[in-house]
């Protein structure tokens, strides 16, 4: 089960009136939308604090927080990864990363995980100060199994808190915290929301994470240092690049990709192609193994019959580590039969229009996206799909 996504620009509308909603009838503060991200300041030719704001607030794919003027977080008490009854309220003395997460997810959930992480590695030894926390989003995905198996998918077994509870449970944190949450056609929707705790467990920031790869970074970043402005020391943060926003790379663009095991691969104009972005997280919710190698049919048809042949490009912006993407690959045991390349920055995912994993992308010889594609199909519906596309 997968997370519905909007596009962009109307996911952000949305989920801000739902939020807005919620909180103009507890809090007038929220109706004032996105304001400032003070503390932590840039480092290493960012720009200043004020620039580094504009640019900010100036990125469509990067929400730069609204202000919750700290008010009371409510307490709860639910069931970590571990089946371990904890309460928010365990963590007072800590600034709190908060945020809901689908324990089934392959949209935008990865991408706030990674970004939360990263947050936490910028603020250096001060991280020790610092809670990650993530409550279910998932109302058919409830189990300790479920939480623990996403926190084992993307490496976060014990650098978090996952909480699941029952329905009812789940239900009650979802309506104190405003998070909208539904299954639309068979798909999770809910809103994918981060909240910044102060360690008197007041609320004093809130971020709606996009469904931008090349944005993660920038993501934890902000969070940093909004932590970095909570915690007493103020600690600076480890680096910090500019928070301008970042353009992908489309099938006009020629990019050359790290392949593995070694080597390079150019994707752009030239020759038509088929591209598979996938991430090996999807193990969880997928036969990933079966469906990798099933692929190898398509590249044989392809090769014997003139069909664009097949790239796979894994997310690494969106996967634990390197290491883990060469591991997943080398316990595969022989070579799937086509290129794997590395998308590291999250920009070629971007620019290609991905919103899921796993995501075809079909292009034409001059660089045009001629069909694209969410989830795994039969090899010979792909086969006979891109032979359509094809005219």
């Amino acid at each position: 089960m997968r997370i519905f996504y909007y596009a962009v620009s109307s996911l952000r509308r949305r989920h801000r009136r739902l939020f807005i909603a919620g909180f103009l009838a507890a809090v007038a503060l929220a109706a004032a939308g996105c304001s400032s991200v003070p503390g932590g300041g840039a480092a290493g030719g960012a720009g200043s604090a004020a620039d580094q704001q504009k640019l900010a607030d100036a990125n469509p794919n990067l929400d730069p927080g609204s202000s919750l003027g700290g008010i009371r977080a409510p307490d709860f008490t639910l069931t970590n990864q571990f089946g371990q009854k904890i309460s928010l309220s365990a963590f007072r003395g800590k600034v709190i990363i908060l945020a809901f997460t689908d324990s089934e997810c392959t949209t935008v959930c990865p991408l706030t995980t990674q970004s939360m992480l990263a947050a936490k590695q910028l603020l250096g030894n001060s991280a020790s100060q610092v809670q990650l926390i993530g409550v279910d989003a998932n109302p058919d995905a409830t189990a300790v199994s479920d939480v623990m198996s996403y926190s084992r998918s993307h490496g976060m077994v014990d650098r978090w808190d996952f909480l699941t509870g029952s329905r009812t449970e789940l239900a009650s944190v979802w309506k104190a915290y405003n998070i909208y949450v539904a299954i639309e056609k068979g798909q999770v929707d809910h809103t994918p929301a981060v909240y910044i705790i102060d360690a008197r467990g007041r609320e004093q920031r809130l971020y709606l994470t996009t469904m931008a790869y090349a944005s993660i970074t920038q993501a934890g970043q902000i969070m940093a240092q909004e932590v970095s402005r909570l915690l007493p020391s103020h600690p600076k943060l480890a680096s910090a690049g500019s928070l301008a926003s970042i353009s992908g790379q489309s099938p006009r663009n020629t990019v050359k990709l790290p392949e593995l095991p070694s080597g390079s691969l150019t994707l752009g104009p030239g020759k038509a192609r088929l591209v598979m972005f996938f991430a090996t997280w999807l193990d969880e919710t997928s036969d990933l193994r079966s469906n990798l190698f099933g692929l190898g049919q398509y590249a044989r048809t392809a090769a014997a019959s003139g069909l664009p042949g097949l790239v796979a490009v894994d997310e690494e912006a969106a996967e634990p580590s390197l290491a883990t993407v060469r591991s997943y690959l080398a316990s595969l045991g022989r070579p799937l039969g086509y290129p794997v390349a590395l998308d590291e920055t999250g920009r070629v995912a971007d620019g290609y229009g991905v919103q899921d994993q796993p995501w075809f992308v079909l292009t034409s010889a001059s660089g045009k996206i001629l069909w694209k594609h969410d989830g795994w199909l039969p090899v010979s519906q792909l086969t006979a799909v891109i032979r359509h596309a094809l005219g």
